[in-house]
């Protein structure tokens, strides 16, 4: 059974989703679903939530490669996280390759440290 998100990572999570849905910039929505992205991906639902947020603002701004994109990870989201399979560190969009794991920022990798299975967490030094 997959274990719960720890309190520290959801109250981050949930800021990077807010902070995405208030920004007025598109690069800062991004840079915030991307984070909210790394943080999610232990855990399927969360993860799930993470890439239908990248979607709608993808449709959004009449990003029609992004949107397809997201529409697979939508598909694949949950299963990777539940598999153990999603990659370390991803951003999540397109442009990233779906398998290719990525550095998770410093930040980020201190508060994913303390959950279950981190080890594999590789952070930026």
């Amino acid at each position: 059974m997959p274990h719960p998100m720890p309190s520290r990572v959801r109250e981050a999570f949930e800021g990077e989703l807010r902070r995405a849905r208030t920004s007025t910039d598109p690069a800062g929505m991004w840079s915030a679903l991307e984070r909210a992205h790394v943080l999610s991906q232990p855990w399927a639902w969360p993860h799930t939530r993470a890439h239908w947020a990248m979607f709608r603002l993808a449709l959004r701004h009449r990003d029609r490669r992004e949107a397809v994109g997201q529409v697979v990870r939508l598909l694949v989201a949950a299963p990777g996280s539940l598999t153990g399979r999603a990659p370390v560190g991803n951003n999540g969009r397109t442009a990233a390759g779906l398998f290719t794991p990525m550095t998770v920022p410093g930040d980020l990798a201190l508060l994913l440290a303390d959950r279950p299975g981190a080890a594999s967490s590789r952070a930026a030094g």
